[in-house]
């Protein structure tokens, strides 16, 4: 690119798919002049190591990927484990740097972009921090859909004229599951009443009234947990 010194010498550009990878070397010569070598690869764990291999026997000082989908994960992961430095960049940010040439391939614009550092790396925490945030976040989703039933359950007793929500102080609790579980199964109210616990024991007129309903509304609490009308 006119006006601009190169900073490094032995970059490559990857252009990453599902299942293949494109991927372009540019070497720089002692003479000043530019080595382009492109291979293609698929998207295995096999190819992912080739990938890496190869990249190490060119020595390439610096490659170069977009963050598509999260199919640039497993490429970073190898180059990582080769000791290869691998900036994930914006695709943002690639559309609007100028000069790219109309035939020129996604990978060998990437490489040049890489020879001469125009464009900046998006942050990668190390592997282990990787590793936590993906546990993390699937806690907090695990956490999300808990809470959707909880609330999904609230709402059909209430629906179904049952509230056993307004007198106990967790509907997930160990007695108001027992209760739930005993409505589905249609016990009678003595049984029901039984499940209490703790401070509950003492609550026998509210929670009797809260259980409380005609036989339409018991059905269609057990239809809309179960699926099944529980009438014969």
């Amino acid at each position: 690119m006119e006006g601009h010194s190169p900073i490094y010498r032995r970059v490559a550009g990857i252009d990453v798919h599902r299942m293949l990878h494109v991927v372009t070397v540019l070497i720089e010569r002692p003479d000043g002049s530019i080595e382009k070598l492109s291979r293609e690869f698929g998207g295995f764990k096999r190819d992912c190591r080739t990938l890496a291999a190869w990249l190490s026997e060119m020595q390439v000082a610096l490659v170069f990927m977009v963050s598509t989908g999260i199919y640039w994960k497993s490429v970073y992961a190898h180059l990582e484990r080769a000791h290869i430095a691998a900036w994930v960049v914006n695709a943002h940010f690639i559309k609007h740097v100028p000069g790219r040439k109309t035939d020129m391939a996604d990978s060998e614009w990437l490489a040049v972009l890489a020879r001469f550092g125009l464009v900046r790396g998006s942050f990668i925490p190390p592997q282990d921090l990787r590793e936590l945030r993906l546990v993390s976040r699937y806690r907090r989703k695990l956490s999300a859909m808990l809470a959707s039933e909880t609330n999904r359950l609230h709402k059909i007793l209430d629906d179904a004229g049952i509230k056993l929500g307004a007198v106990v102080s967790d509907v997930n609790g160990v007695s108001a599951r027992a209760m739930v579980k005993g409505l589905i199964e249609g016990q009678p109210e003595s049984v029901l009443l039984a499940h209490a616990r703790g401070a509950l024991k003492h609550k026998t007129e509210e929670l009797a009234a809260s259980l409380q309903g005609d036989l339409s509304a018991r059905w269609v609490f057990r239809r809309n947990v179960t699926g099944d009308s529980g009438r014969t």
